[in-house]
């Protein structure tokens, strides 16, 4: 596509985000509503667009290759991606898209890290990659012999098959002999050979009829559609295209940033100073002549002579004099007045605790929606567009380069408040000048007054050193981020995750959901849920530095579900978006290391450090349920698994708001811990559940094909998903690959896959059973998270019947209580 295509993506992108932004701020100006249902779907509604603006923009920042429009989007669009964070964070389904910008612009700096981490496993003869098979060199002898031996074992094997058909046809004679039965003559044979070909040849005809026909209806893909198509390929070569020029003309912006503003400061730093130094020099004249005395240059903290012309002009200053005169007066009749104002106030205070709060309450019981941290950030982004791309003419940018023009306004003022700065010095120096020629009697005063203010600030600097905070203890004070980073990789504590996509956990969406809401049903999040809340409440965070400081902070995330739902997965996935570093703090990794609670401090303050350092950091708490543990089993005793329980808290603390960091916990039986302290560190909970029919078919099709296999007419994807119903997707990657072995996939082309090949290994495995769902859903419901679910939805049940109802029901309840009262009265 041409640049014109992505800068009208861009356009549309900004068009429809300005009428977003109205449509909030008109939202902002309306009263509370008390209906849910209306509140879901306008939530719903602006989520909905808020992501379809998401899609254009981050196509638009990834293919435009203009330097200086693209920091405009990037702004915008960390700003729609914190956005949709607070709407997803106020509502409980849509594929929410990964920013490419968050692997491609540390591209580099993940390499580096990746050749750093391979060397030092390398040393510490850690590789964790299969090793790869040494070729052996043979000799030329060796080999003509081995191909002599298997040329002449072919010949056997084709010369036994000969002989047997041979026999075979020999021994068929001799009993037509012996039975006398007379062979068929060349008509008959002939006729018997016609029937055959002529039915293959119809079965042929009707099954490419019935393929038009289902094409036809659009129930299968033309066959052009499964070729890669030229148009995709041209497409993808356009994109590494642009890739490399949007490299080098950010280069050239760089560069020229600097280049620009040397000349700025060569032509136009001269006459800058000039006219500083004019304007400073009529502002000591104009106040001399209002005050009768030359006024006080302000400090480099007042922000200097910025301070004097955005604050103090010479009209100004006799003004605030004239202001302090009238204060000093006031202040006398203030005193008197204060205690009258006091009694006034308190009988009004006790008018207002007698008066009902009708509105207040009705105010508190409606729904409101929150102020948001990422609309401001939003509404600069749109107001500079506006102001600067809307309208402006780039016939003359075709190759869609820097402007310099703007560049130059921008470097302008960095020129200006850099020559401000010694001018300031100057005119300082002057003003003293000034002072000891003209007043020297105020020059006295000023001094003593000077005088003064030092020793107040001399008391306010001993107050502050008593007030510094104390800051945490650094336990490596003499030791490189470097040196810990070699050290905790030597240790198998920072492990190389592995490269995994979040596209590649395949699932659809659980489309029955909302029928199963409807009837009172609860139903268990589809996979797709599961992959959009990866990335809203991981990945999302974890790319931006902006969308996680002011997005609503997760920094504790649980995954819970059945032996392969693919939890381990979506941790890899994670850190593979991101190009986060991976920290294994489960209970089996980190037995018998850094033994004692010294030993144990010494490796969670590293692990911190190392984090903050080379954030994102993902820290990982495999088995999580063991750190947790009610009772601690006698085969594990030895390994403590509960070392972690009563430091993670403090962990948690010293984690703070800016740091990119997420500990991700995994657990296959969380029923096994205690529940009050396990969901205190684990605030953010996610339930993974096994497959349903639909995303099994689409497992099958996607496992098959990524080992090697070929989809046809013969294999029915539909009785695979069927049959293995109750199996997760660790099952049906097993049963795939025990079916598609070397050897298999070489008769591919001859004997197609059929069904029943993969029932035998699906069979040999145990599925997940409809009672150990139920389990993880029992638990569910006993956490701080379930416990707010389910009041969520008996209010919203409560509200959707009449008003009237609620009313009677209350008039009841006192009618009985009274009642009560009254028998209780009759047998005393």
């Amino acid at each position: 596509m041409a640049h014109t295509t992505y800068n009208r993506i861009w356009a549309e992108a900004q068009r429809s985000l300005n009428g977003l932004l109205q449509k909030e701020m008109e939202e902002k100006s309306q009263k509370p509503t008390k209906d849910h249902l209306l509140a879901f779907q306008m939530l719903g509604t602006f989520y909905v667009k808020y992501v379809q603006i998401f899609h254009n923009l981050e196509a638009a920042y990834d293919q435009i290759v203009h330097p200086q429009k693209r920091l405009i989007i990037r702004q915008v669009l960390d700003g729609v991606m914190g956005r949709i964070l607070e709407l997803k964070n106020e509502m409980d389904s849509i594929d929410i898209p990964i920013p490419r910008y968050f692997i491609k612009e540390k591209l580099k700096v993940l390499k580096e890290r990746e050749k750093i981490l391979a060397q030092i496993l390398l040393e510490a003869g850690l590789y964790d990659d299969e090793p790869k098979k040494r070729m052996k060199v043979m000799v030329l002898e060796e080999a003509v012999r081995l191909i002599q031996i298997a040329e002449r074992a072919r010949q056997g094997r084709l010369r036994a098959t000969f002989m047997k058909q041979i026999y075979l046809e020999e021994k068929r004679e001799r009993q037509a002999r012996l039975q006398g039965v007379k062979s068929p003559d060349m008509d008959s044979s002939a006729v018997c050979i016609q029937k055959f070909w002529r039915g293959h040849a119809q079965l042929k005809r009707t099954l490419k009829l019935r393929d038009e026909e289902m094409i036809f209806l659009g129930m299968i893909p033309p066959a052009h559609f499964q070729r890669p198509s030229a148009s995709l390929i041209r497409a993808q070569k356009v994109d590494n295209i642009r890739c490399e020029i949007q490299q080098k003309h950010e280069l050239d912006y760089q560069k020229a940033l600097v280049s620009i503003k040397e000349r700025v400061k060569e032509i136009e730093g001269p006459d800058i100073k000039e006219s500083l130094q004019d304007q400073i020099r009529q502002w000591f004249i104009e106040s001399r002549h209002l005050t009768g005395r030359f006024p006080e240059y302000p400090d480099e903290e007042q922000g200097g002579s910025t301070a004097i012309f955005s604050v103090k002009t010479p009209e100004e200053v006799a003004a605030e004099i004239a202001a302090r005169e009238e204060e000093e007066k006031k202040k006398k009749g203030r005193k008197k007045g204060k205690k009258e104002k006091k009694e006034k106030g308190k009988k009004k205070t006790k008018e207002i605790e007698k008066k009902p709060k009708k509105k207040d309450e009705e105010e508190e019981d409606g729904w409101k929606m929150a102020p948001s941290n990422f609309l401001p950030i939003m509404e600069e982004g749109n107001n500079k567009y506006k102001d600067v791309w809307q309208n402006r003419d780039e016939g003359w940018n075709f190759s869609q380069e820097h402007d310099p023009e703007l560049i130059k306004e921008e470097k302008r003022k960095e020129v200006e408040e850099e020559i401000r700065v010694q001018v300031d010095e100057l005119m300082r120096q002057e003003l003293k000048n000034l002072k000891m020629a003209v007043d020297r009697e105020t020059e006295r005063k000023a001094t003593k007054g000077k005088k003064g203010r030092k020793k107040g600030k001399r008391k306010g600097k001993r107050d502050r050193r008593k007030k510094k905070s104390k800051k945490d203890k650094d336990l490596t004070p003499d030791r490189t981020v470097d040196s810990l980073f070699k050290e905790l990789v030597e240790e198998g504590i920072l492990i190389r995750s592995k490269k995994i996509k979040l596209s590649d956990y395949v699932g659809e969406y659980s489309y029955l959901g909302t029928t199963l809401r409807q009837v009172d049903i609860e139903p268990m999040p589809s996979l797709a849920d599961v992959k959009q809340l990866i990335t809203l409440y991981g990945i999302l965070p974890l790319g931006s530095q902006s969308v996680h400081e002011k997005a609503p902070l997760v920094k504790t995330l649980l995954l819970a579900g059945p032996v392969g739902v693919g939890k381990k997965m979506l941790v890899h996935a994670l850190c593979t978006e991101t190009g986060a570093n991976l920290f294994d703090l489960s209970a089996v990794n980190i037995a018998r290391k850094y033994p004692g609670k010294p030993g144990l401090q010494m490796m969670l303050h590293m692990v911190l450090k190392v984090a903050k350092q080379l954030q994102p950091s993902v820290i990982w708490i495999g088995d999580t349920e063991k750190t947790f543990y009610r009772k601690v089993p006698k085969a594990e005793k030895e390994m403590e698994p509960k070392r972690l329980k009563k430091q993670l808290p403090k962990f948690l603390k010293s984690v703070k708001t800016e740091d990119r960091i997420l500990i991700v916990g995994t657990t296959k039986r969380p029923f096994d811990a205690e529940i009050r302290p396990f969901c205190k560190v684990f605030k953010k909970i996610v339930l993974v559940p096994r497959p349903d029919y639909a995303s099994r078919f689409v497992l099958w099709k996607h496992i098959i094909q990524q080992n090697g296999g070929m989809l046809t007419k013969q294999l029915n994807i539909s009785c695979l998903a069927q049959v293995s119903d109750g199996y997760t997707q660790g099952h049906i990657v097993n049963a795939v690959q025990a079916v598609l072995t070397e050897r298999r996939l070489m008769q591919m082309i001859k004997k197609p896959l059929a069904a029943a090949e993969f029932l035998g290994p699906l069979a040999r495995q145990e599925p997940v059973y409809k009672e150990e769902e139920e389990t993880f859903k029992a638990w569910y419901t006993r956490t701080p998270l379930g416990k707010a679910r389910i009041k969520a939805l008996t209010a919203t049940e409560e509200t959707g019947k009449g008003k009237g109802k609620g009313k009677d029901k209350g008039k009841d309840k006192e009618k009985k209580k009274e009642a009560k009262k009254g028998k209780k009265k009759k047998k005393k």
